[in-house]
């Protein structure tokens, strides 16, 4: 698939991409609300379209890291809450998150593909420098990457080419060297493409857009050696 590109560099997303964000994020959500005594069928998807929009304030830099976390649980819950009660009451919903996290089975061997094709293995990731080292290191990924860059370390985070032009210089490569293979379609795949980087669309289910490179799992990534 990318063995006619010549590359220098493969940039990997890590929630959704090496770690299964989203099912972590799901069941963590339904115990979070249950605990609340919120019991209905529509919590997921609300929770999701919640933390999406308010996640994007956070990338944009609108707000803070901790605000976007205490916003998500004000609008969610639907009343006015003191700082402290909002940054409690998210820690009982991350605690169940992080308990739920797990790596996916085709992470590190993709990783070892792109450095046994001799490229410079990287990370770009939208989150808190912080929290996303802990999960790196949890499992297991430091050995497997050349460059760790995370958005909080950035003048904003993916889509906007800033996350890429920052990332792309820490790695120090041109654009027309790098590929990003990520699971969201407009923050690792249409940044990147706006940003003049090749990219692989992710999509472990749900639909494939048929203008973009797409994969069912990272297994079907190979790189020119």
């Amino acid at each position: 698939m990318l063995a006619h590109l010549t590359l220098r560099a493969a940039i990997f997303d890590l929630d959704g991409t090496l770690l299964d964000h989203l099912t972590a994020q799901e069941s963590a959500v339904v115990g979070f609300a249950a605990d609340l005594g919120i019991v209905d069928s529509g919590v997921v998807a609300r929770w999701e379209e919640i933390a999406d929009r308010h996640y994007a304030r956070y990338q944009r830099r609108e707000i803070g890291f901790e605000d976007q976390r205490r916003e998500r649980v004000r609008e969610f819950l639907g009343r006015e809450l003191t700082d402290g009660e909002a940054s409690e009451i998210f820690a009982t919903y991350g605690t169940r998150y992080v308990a739920g996290l797990q790596r996916f089975d085709d992470a590190v061997p993709a990783l070892r593909r792109a450095k046994d094709a001799g490229l410079i293995v990287a990370l770009l990731t939208n989150g808190d420098a912080v929290q996303q080292h802990g999960k790196i290191d949890r499992f297991g990924l430091r050995p497997h990457l050349d460059v760790i860059v995370c958005s909080s370390e950035l003048h904003a985070g993916k889509p906007d080419p800033r996350a890429y032009s920052g990332a792309l210089e820490r790695i120090g490569v041109d654009a027309s060297e790098a590929v990003m293979i990520g699971d969201s379609l407009e923050a690792d795949v249409r940044g990147a493409l706006d940003a003049g980087l090749h990219a692989v669309h992710l999509a472990r289910t749900g639909e494939r857009m048929p203008d973009v490179t797409g994969i069912r799992s990272l297994d079907e990534l190979v790189f020119a050696v």
